[in-house]
Formats: C-alpha cells, sequence, structure tokens
C-alpha cells in the first residue's frame, strides 16, 4: 500500500526569490512569442486551419495563441480514439497507469512548474499567488491524491463473506466507454484533472478546454505527454460546445460526462444526455460541479477583524472568478457600523492591473463578454432605489477588462446581485437587525437556488451550532469563522449541491468512485454435482 501524500508546499514569490526571478523570466518568454496549438488526437498534433486567438485579459490587444478548433470530424475521431486507447490503457493496470500521473505530479512541481503558472497568470490573469495555489498545488495534490485512493479501492471494496468452498471478489472497473470532460477557464487544476482523475481509474477521455484557457490547458496537456500518458487516453479537442455535444453524446460508447462550468449548460447537457439514452450502451455517468451565490453570515457577536478580511479576500482574489468567492453577505447593522468604513477603506488600498506586476492584488476580468455582464450588474445597483455603492464601481475595457472591486449595500434581500450569479468582483451586503440572526439564516436559506459555499462568523459556539443546522443544505463546503474559498485537496473535498451540481467532492475519494463499474467475482472451488436439494426427498 502506498504511503499517503502531503500537500505541495506554496512557494511564496518573495522580492528576490529565485522562483520569482524564474517566474518573471519565463513570463517575459511567453510574452515574446505567439504559440500554434493544435488538436490532440491520438497523441497527434492536428492544425485544423480553423483559428481562434487567445488574447491576455488584462491586455486583451496581445495575442498569446493561435488555436486551432476541432470540427466535428475531429471529435469522431477523438471519440474513436478513446475508445481504441482503452483496451490496453485497462491492461496496462492501476499502478502503471499512477506512475504516470505521479510523474506528472513530479514534473509540475519541477521544471515545468513556472511555465504552468505563468501560461496561467497570462491566459487567466492571475497573480502569481493565485497561479501557485491553483495551476501548481492544487493539480500537483490532484494527481498524487487520486493514485494514492485508487490504490484503496481494491481492498476497501471487497466483499466481507466467503463462505468455505468459494472465493468472493471485486474487480475495479472503468466505465465502458469515454469521458467527456467538460472544464473551466477559472481554475487550470480543475481543467486537467476532469479528464485525467477518470484516466486514472481505466477510463479514457476527450477533453474540451474553455475557450478562455487553451493556451494553460495545452501547456497541461503538453505536460501529461511528456510524462508518458499514452495516445489516445486524453484527446485535446478546442472546439464548440454544441458541435462537441453532438458528436459525443450520439456515440454508443460515450459512458460520461465530467463538467465544470455553468448551471445552464449542465441542465441542458443533462437533458440531452437523457434523450441520447436509447442509443447508447450504457447509462453515463453525470459529474458536474456548476454555479454558486456564495455566503457569509456573521453574527453579531463575531471576530470583527476577521470578517473583514474574509469578506475582502473571498470576494476579490481572483477578481471573484473562483466557483466559490464570496458574493453576498449578511451582516448585523451594528457590526457594519463598526467594520463597514473599515471594509470600504481596506477595499480601496486593494491594487490592480497587470498580472507580471506582482504588487497588484487584482487583474482583469476574463472577457467582454463577462465584462458586460458584470458592469450590467454594477450599472442596474447604482439606479437602484434598495441600493448603494458603497465602494468601487467604475470600469473600463480600453486595454483589458477591469472591474473595480465593488461593495453594494441594500435594504433587500432579495435584490438581484444577492440571489444572481454574477462570477466577478461585487460584493453585495444586506444589512439586517441584530435580533433577527435565525430569521436571517432563513432568508439565506431560501434566497438562491445555488449551494456551494458558505460560512458564519459567531463567537460562540451555540450560534455556530444553530447557523450549521440552518444552513445543513445551503452549502456544500461549509466553513466557520473563515472565508469560503481556498478548499484544499483531500483536506476539504469539493463540491456542492441544489443548482451548484453533483456534489462528487472532487479532491476525494467519492469523486473517483463516480468513473468506476465494479464487477462482483464469484469463484466456486467446490462445484455442486448434483442438482436435487435436501427438501427434494420425500417424507419417511
Amino acid at each position: 500500500m502506498s504511503s499517503q501524500p502531503v500537500n505541495e508546499p506554496i512557494l511564496g514569490y518573495t522580492p528576490g526569490s529565485p522562483e520569482r526571478i524564474a517566474l518573471q523570466a519565463e513570463l517575459d518568454r511567453q510574452m515574446a512569442e505567439v504559440v500554434e496549438i493544435p488538436c490532440i488526437i491520438n497523441g497527434e498534433k492536428v492544425f485544423t486551419g480553423n483559428t481562434t486567438t487567445q488574447v491576455i485579459p488584462h491586455k486583451h490587444g496581445h495575442i498569446l495563441a493561435n488555436v486551432h478548433q476541432a470540427g466535428k470530424e475531429e471529435i469522431a475521431a477523438a471519440c474513436q480514439a478513446a475508445i481504441n486507447a482503452q483496451e490496453a490503457w485497462i491492461n496496462m493496470g492501476l499502478e502503471a497507469r499512477c506512475a504516470i500521473f505521479e510523474r506528472c505530479a513530479e514534473l509540475l512541481a519541477g521544471e515545468w512548474r513556472m511555465k504552468v503558472n505563468a501560461s496561467t497568470m497570462l491566459n487567466q490573469s492571475k497573480t502569481a499567488f493565485q497561479a501557485e495555489i491553483d495551476a501548481a498545488c492544487e493539480l500537483i495534490d490532484f494527481w498524487n491524491f487520486n493514485c494514492f485512493y485508487a490504490r484503496q479501492f481494491h481492498d476497501m471494496y471487497q466483499p466481507l463473506v466467503s463462505p468455505e468452498g468459494v472465493e468472493n471478489s471485486t474487480e475495479i472497473r472503468p466505465l465502458e466507454g469515454f469521458v467527456l470532460a467538460i472544464t473551466p477557464f477559472n481554475f487550470s487544476s480543475i481543467a486537467a484533472n476532469l479528464p485525467s482523475a477518470p484516466a486514472i481509474l481505466g477510463n479514457t477521455a476527450v477533453w474540451k478546454p474553455s475557450r478562455n484557457s487553451y493556451h494553460s490547458n495545452y501547456v497541461l496537456m503538453e505536460l501529461m505527454m511528456e510524462a508518458g500518458l499514452p495516445a489516445g487516453v486524453i484527446n485535446f479537442v478546442p472546439s464548440s460546445g454544441p458541435d462537441v455535444s453532438d458528436v459525443c453524446l450520439s456515440n454508443p460508447d460515450f459512458a460520461g460526462v465530467h463538467f465544470t462550468g455553468s448551471t445552464a449548460v449542465f441542465q441542458g447537457l443533462w437533458q440531452r444526455i437523457g434523450e441520447a439514452l436509447p442509443n447508447l450502451k450504457s447509462y453515463p455517468r453525470i459529474v458536474g460541479e456548476t454555479g454558486g451565490k456564495d455566503f457569509v453570515v456573521a453574527h453579531p457577536d463575531c471576530d470583527e477583524q476577521g470578517l473583514l478580511v474574509a469578506l475582502l479576500r473571498g470576494s476579490f482574489e481572483y477578481q471573484g472568478q473562483k466557483c466559490s468567492a464570496a458574493s453576498r453577505a449578511y451582516v448585523p447593522k451594528s457590526v457594519w457600523g463598526r467594520i463597514g468604513w473599515q471594509l470600504v477603506a481596506e477595499v480601496r488600498k486593494i491594487t490592480m492591473g497587470d498580472a507580471r506586476d506582482f504588487t497588484n492584488f487584482m487583474t482583469a476580468v476574463i472577457d467582454q463578454r463577462a465584462f458586460d455582464k458584470i458592469s450590467g450588474y454594477i450599472e442596474r445597483a447604482k439606479e437602484s432605489d434598495t441600493c448603494e455603492i458603497a465602494i468601487g464601481g467604475d470600469c473600463d475595457d480600453s486595454v483589458g477588462w477591469f472591474i473595480e472591486p465593488t461593495i453594494i449595500v441594500t435594504t433587500d434581500p432579495n435584490y438581484e446581485s444577492m440571489i444572481e450569479e454574477i462570477f466577478g468582483p461585487v460584493l453585495t451586503v444586506f444589512l439586517y437587525d441584530d435580533e433577527n440572526f435565525e430569521k436571517t439564516l432563513e432568508i439565506c436559506d431560501k434566497a438562491s437556488p445555488y449551494a456551494l459555499t458558505g460560512s458564519i462568523f459567531a463567537t460562540n459556539e451555540e450560534d455556530i451550532q444553530t447557523a450549521f443546522n440552518a444552513l445543513r443544505f445551503t452549502a456544500g463546503n461549509f466553513y466557520i469563522n473563515d472565508k469560503p474559498t481556498g478548499a484544499v485537496v483531500a483536506q476539504q473535498p469539493f463540491g456542492g449541491a441544489r443548482a451548484s451540481g453533483t456534489n462528487d467532492k472532487a479532491g476525494g475519494p467519492l469523486n473517483l468512485l463516480r468513473w468506476i463499474s465494479p464487477r462482483s467475482v464469484k469463484r466456486t472451488l467446490d462445484t455442486p454435482q448434483d442438482w436435487g436439494y435436501p427438501f427434494l426427498e420425500p417424507d419417511e
């Protein structure tokens, strides 16, 4: 049995540190080139000629890459490559498969670290720290811990009883067919984990990366290939959502989908899978993490400085584009009276600009569509009689898609920015009367269709337990006296329910169990030779 991994240490990137110097050099190198990104189908580079550009969000005039997009013909070829590769991939055995992905982790922890981090900083406009905890540390942890969990399954799920003359066992098989991995822009770690987690168990995959993270995701595909990933096991196909759905769902060997993205897209995909069922060999596994409207609830008696820090970090790190970002807060009027002005003063200190400037806390949102959506919420709040902009509110897309960290204070707990997912640097605060703590918990529970992350700030254990019980189904990841972001692989497996997904917990063993289809095996050592039973004998 393998030893339990430890979480990858986070590098600090302090001024003058070796990692900071190396990362700055790699950023300069990547800025000086325009990469041609192909599809990867059966281990081969496919340049389709149907290209789109990948730009830097905080400097959208700068092209990072020309991306060759897959059409339906290439997607179909990727599906067939995955199907053809599965038998040899299964026969390779778990240990050999784990060795490849542990080699991926080793490469990422070493010589590939700066390349992957720099590509994430430029492609998704992350600061050095946000790229480090995502593209390096979390993905290293995914690969190492997923291999560790997979090794436990053989012993963990064996039958407890084998009577005399019988040997019972369970084969840990993969699904029959390929898994479609549809991945998000905001976390490079999630993008690589979605196709690779099923692969560790013997599945093969068709990987559709987000249109906003082709560059960094391709770097990760290159890393996996260098680590020894066989041809056809994971096929990288930048493509449109409708095309990949049409082709993959019409293939009889479609075995499942591993998804992170919007609730609307996931619901539509689920409906289409239902329609496709009569033509499929198996009932597909549907695993998805979708939207969120993540909350912070403060009790009148709470750590007010801790609350302030949690609101600032939870709302504005990575421009509020984390699935778990704090987007709504319920704060007692007395507490807000003491910390509101301090929070505004601290937010005013936030610096925003180019990710290559390590003094910036924030950079740009991901694209024009996101910019328009987020700025629309801000402009409507400015016009609303129930809202006040406490800080921020300015938006500028001339050089990059920049939106100031913005706090909206509202008197309406059902105002649109309190209940709808915005996915940007906007925090809406509802101020409640101090005596209405339990009523506010009920409002929080019912206000939004989502249930991804949330947190409670309270000093007394009784108040914490009151919130814990009242908000039982309101968050799949629940934080006590902390911000609702920063889940760590193997420490807080991540996922939510309601409109936030299937809650299969990436970063823990439960997610991996979704990618196996066990076979129960009975070996009879003393085979019956007589078909009769004692009860058939006549009475004397």
